[in-house]
């Protein structure tokens, strides 16, 4: 099997050193091995994606020197993928459509001890199940995975991933994923919104089989989601690839780069004179 990275950025904004970081180390991890780079647009969110951006991404990664076969995956050609997907987990009894905003977990959550903090989990507070036995239609609302029927569905099998970078305590090698912690810590996870049609933790499994992803290089602040995608990718029979969570780059007060933080952004560089190879000298690649 061809040792496959992929870079999938969102078309919601400008590019910014931590994705030059990411997708110059996809690349060269993918060149050290004898594989191929990918390019990936994951536009599922139509309200905030703009072509501009997406135009923009490819002149950022050409800039860099990065080249990845032509045409792209876009997730927005590939929703009826993500229903079929979606269909099988339903049949199966492993969904229910919710109704709740977000005020309201938050409220459901701490409930029980007023002016407590809720706990936060990589999809946000922790669902507190308030809609899982309600039998809503499944038009009614987004749709969740029932985490204790999903992971009974596996009859106890081991979940686990293989991380070759690091996670935020430095975690490495064979990752176990434990029930407890996708119970409890985790929760019922979205795997679809009723204005997007699926979820980043749907598409981006299935997008990653597709494409036959084998190394998934991406920030370190996405390890714990790796635990979910272990599971979907057990649930809907597809490969588990191999994982490298990177270090996050961050500006001079320690806070990780984001889209709004336009002076970091790689356009302004390029404008400005810098080189690729000074690119790669600041992120020390």
């Amino acid at each position: 099997m061809t040792f496959t990275t992929r870079f999938a950025p969102s078309p919601t904004g400008p590019l910014h050193l931590g994705h030059a970081y990411s997708a110059l180390l996809a690349s060269d991890l993918a060149k050290a091995h004898g594989g191929q780079f990918l390019l990936r647009i994951e536009d599922i969110d139509q309200s905030r994606s703009r072509s501009q951006w997406e135009a923009q991404i490819y002149r950022d990664l050409e800039w860099l020197g990065l080249q990845w076969p032509k045409p792209v995956m876009r997730q927005s050609d590939r929703l009826p993928g993500y229903q079929t997907a979606l269909d099988a987990l339903w049949d199966r009894g492993l969904l229910y459509a919710c109704t709740c905003k977000r005020r309201d977990i938050i409220a459901a959550s701490t409930a029980p001890q007023e002016g407590a903090e809720p706990v936060f989990g990589p999809d946000g507070p922790i669902y507190p199940g308030t809609c899982r036995d309600a039998q809503h239609p499944r038009d009614a609302g987004a749709l969740r995975l029932d985490m204790r029927k999903a992971l009974s569905s596996l009859s106890d099998s081991a979940l686990s991933f293989v991380e070759e970078g690091a996670g935020p305590k430095g975690e490495t090698g064979e990752i176990l994923v434990r029930p407890n912690h996708l119970i409890d810590l985790v929760g019922d996870v979205v795997l679809a919104r009723r204005d997007m049609g699926t979820s980043y933790h749907l598409s981006v499994v299935l997008d990653d089989a597709a494409q036959a992803v084998t190394h998934v290089v991406r920030g370190r602040d996405l390890f714990e989601a790796t635990a979910i995608h272990a599971l979907l990718q057990a649930l809907l029979g597809l490969p588990t690839p191999r994982y490298h969570h990177h270090r996050l780059i961050r500006d001079d007060a320690g806070k990780r780069l984001a889209k709004r933080d336009d002076a970091r952004a790689l356009s302004l560089y390029r404008e400005n004179g810098v080189t690729p190879m000074e690119i790669r000298n600041m992120l020390d690649l």
